[in-house]
């Protein structure tokens, strides 16, 4: 069972306004990549910019679209996605629940 809630705070889709140097009306992908730190060992989410070719979820905050794509569902498989902003680094925290 595939099932995503994609939720972003305003204080981090600020965070990835200020950090990406955009304005409204852009398009943030979260994708699968190789890595450390994410939910499954071995995978991690990147983040860029990307227009939306077969959107699964997304947010729109603060004149953002945040999306993942249909390809990279198998990730939350059965998990929400909460991102908001680490009080202690100041950077955006995953929260899978």
């Amino acid at each position: 069972m595939i099932v995503l809630s994609l939720s972003i705070t305003h204080e981090a889709a600020d965070w990835y306004k200020k950090e990406f140097d955009i304005d409204d009306q852009s398009y943030l992908r979260f994708f699968v990549r190789y890595g450390f730190g994410g939910q499954i060992p071995g995978f991690s989410l990147g983040v860029g910019y990307d227009v939306p070719d077969n959107m699964f979820a997304s947010s729109n905050v603060n004149g953002i679209m945040f999306f993942i794509e249909n390809k990279d569902a198998w990730y939350f498989d059965g998990k929400d996605l909460t991102i908001q902003l680490d009080d202690t680094t100041r950077e955006p925290k995953f929260i899978y629940s």
